[in-house]
């Protein structure tokens, strides 16, 4: 498995996203799923755990966490909980976690999905119960910018594009807030193996990480690299140029 190859390097576990157009398009997913017209901000992510008719999967969820935690000896699994929207629903999800044996901890991290334009505006709030966050880019940029991620035309049109100055202003302003919290920051998706200007952008604004394609792993460690060292000199210049103009 990926966290006995990993070990001891964290392994990073997303709880179940399917939305319920996903589930219906199972075989019999139809019996069992309800349709919506909107299935992609519609019962998702965090609000189905903490539903009465899901509950019972997701504790089934926990319980093959903690199994392979515990078990198979896998402490360096930790949790993720996407596509949450509120404060209250995080609470309830983690005290459904608890019941089950997984508790935040030195050795058990939970991180949240920050894909919901919510959890930026209440980064402070939300940082107290989590150990870190994950920008969803994609779901963020369609969320922000009401624009459909999967709509050919308004991509053809460039209203979908994860550089958008409210985008990175929201990154921003995630990143600056969970570094108050002293708790990390990481994005995922596609684009920092795409955009090398928004890559240089989050690392200026102190991303902990980024995720990339594996074709993109060296470009992307270079890049990153480079960036490093061109702040590392911009901030030597600034120094003496501060310097000097004190008279020293």
């Amino acid at each position: 498995m990926v966290a006995q190859a990993a070990y001891p390097r964290p392994v990073i576990v997303r709880f179940s996203d399917f939305k319920t157009n996903e589930y219906r398009s199972l075989k019999g997913g139809e019996r069992f799923e309800i349709a919506e017209s909107n299935p992609m901000l519609g019962w998702r992510g965090v609000s189905r755990y903490v539903s009465a008719e899901y509950e019972g999967g997701f504790r089934l969820e926990c319980r093959a966490m903690k199994q392979a935690r515990e078990e198979l000896g896998m402490k360096n699994i930790w949790a993720m909980l996407p596509f949450a929207r509120t404060t209250w629903e995080v609470r309830r999800a983690l005290a459904l976690m608890r019941s089950e044996g997984l508790e935040r901890g030195p050795d058990f991290k939970v991180l949240l999905m920050a894909e919901v334009p919510s959890v930026v505006l209440l980064a402070s709030e939300f940082a107290q119960l989590c150990d870190g966050f994950s920008i969803g880019s994609n779901d963020l940029t369609q969320l922000l910018l009401g624009a459909d991620r999967d709509s050919p035309k308004l991509a053809t049109l460039g209203y979908f594009d994860e550089r958008d100055p409210a985008v990175k202003i929201a990154m921003r302003m995630l990143i600056e807030e969970a570094h108050r919290a002293n708790i990390t920051v990481s994005i995922c998706g596609q684009a920092p193996s795409v955009y090398p200007d928004l890559t240089e952008f989050l690392v200026r604004c102190g991303i902990d990480s980024v995720s990339v394609n594996p074709d993109a792993v060296v470009s992307t460690r270079k890049l990153i690299a480079s960036v490093e060292q061109k702040i590392m000199l911009e901030n030597a210049r600034k120094a003496l140029e501060s310097s000097r103009l004190a008279g020293f």
